[in-house]
């Protein structure tokens, strides 16, 4: 890791591999572990940078595959960098692009040289290679940037197999571009469920001695088992005094499960896109509140909790926004969500420096009731392959 950062693991919980620490950024010191709220075009939908600040948030991240499309890493730049431009002073990490461009992007044609894809905005065509992808994140200026991998189906060996070679390939190629000492480059490992795969890639990327290590190509339609025996095989692999980061992982259920595993840093666009769509987090698992039986509910989303939502407005006021349209609801809505999980992240940080992450773990899972997003997954994910076949 360069000098202007440093990451110190303060507390390993005695019982598990969960533990606390904290990430010294130029930008900003990040305690870890820690929930990163999704700003895929340079902002967080909906809320603004002061109130991210006022619930907790200390890094966000911003999407490369769409700040590269629009507006240009290039206008980014000559505003002053991606803080800057979106007037937010903590860290921000940004991803490759590589997700976005094999799940999302028309039309893709992949080489060890990197990937030819069309934008999903106008079809206009582009080229990604390592070294590209490194350039667009040095002109965002993002305090955390990743390298290149390719995304493959995480149930296919084969491909998987020829996509953990690029990846490894792409992962040097990125190392050798990157420039600036003011941002950290973490690898992505790959191999989807197989563990030989996942061995290999932990072998080969740690060899390189990233800045720290993100773990892809997992919640993207697997067996929930599967997600969990991955980490279990991968984690202890990577350097214990590196940041862990696994891609994508944002339910409250599963912040638990990857704590408890030693993952240090998550994210996910779940929060947000759940509030456009009238669902909200509670103790007690998801509310609906499209439902009609919230039309005359005067109580708040969840009874004692400190977010904006829940202190002035109440469930049947916040059904009466959606049904109606009104953008109010969906900030309402993703202010308590993504309240709730940065509150759920410093619990749990504070549960580990306590030596209870196990019974805050039990407590919670005991009154919650997790959703099935499993399905849904797999069929985004086959949406999106189609649309990209």
């Amino acid at each position: 890791m360069t000098t202007q950062f440093r990451f110190i693991v303060e507390k390993a919980d005695p019982t598990c591999s969960a533990r606390t620490g904290v990430l010294h950024t130029p930008h900003g010191d990040i305690p870890t572990p820690v929930f990163a709220p999704v700003g895929t075009q340079a902002t967080v939908k909906t809320l603004t940078p002061d109130e991210l600040v006022d619930m907790g948030a200390t890094l966000i991240l911003a999407n490369t595959y769409h700040l590269y499309l629009r507006p240009g890493a290039d206008v980014i730049a000559r505003l002053g960098g991606l803080h800057q431009f979106m007037g937010w002073s903590g860290p921000i990490l940004t991803d490759s692009g590589g997700f976005q461009v094999f799940s999302l992007a028309t039309l893709r044609k992949g080489s060890d040289e990197g990937v030819v894809f069309r934008s999903h905005i106008d079809g206009s065509e582009h080229f990604l290679s390592p070294e590209k992808a490194v350039t667009i994140q040095e002109q965002l200026g993002a305090d955390i940037i990743m390298a290149l991998d390719e995304c493959p189906d995480p149930m296919d060996y084969t491909y998987n197999k020829a996509a953990l070679e690029r990846t490894h390939l792409w992962a040097e190629r990125c190392l050798k571009a990157h420039q600036r000492a003011d941002q950290a480059l973490f690898g992505i490992l790959q191999g989807g469920i197989f563990p030989d795969l996942r061995r290999e890639s932990a072998r080969f990327l740690t060899s390189l001695n990233f800045a720290g290590y993100a773990i892809g190509g997992l919640s993207v339609g697997e067996p929930k088992t599967k997600t969990w025996e991955t980490l279990e095989i991968t984690v202890p692999l990577l350097p214990a005094d590196k940041p862990r980061y696994l891609m994508g992982v944002g339910s409250p259920e599963d912040l638990f499960e990857g704590v408890e595993r030693g993952v240090d840093i998550f994210d996910c666009v779940l929060p947000t896109r759940l509030a456009r769509n009238g669902a909200v987090f509670t103790s007690q698992g998801r509310l609906n509140l499209r439902k009609a039986q919230f039309a005359e509910d005067p109580a708040p989303i969840e009874e004692g909790c400190g977010c904006y939502t829940c202190r002035h407005f109440s469930r049947a006021y916040l059904r009466h926004l959606y049904k109606a349209g009104e953008i109010l609801g969906l900030r309402l809505n993703s202010i308590h969500n993504l309240h709730f999980l940065l509150d759920l992240m410093r619990r749990i940080r504070t549960a580990i420096t306590e030596n209870s992450f196990g019974q805050l773990k039990k407590s919670f899972l005991t009154h919650y009731t997790p959703a099935n997003d499993q399905g849904r997954r797999r069929q985004d994910l086959a949406r999106r392959r189609g649309k990209t076949a």
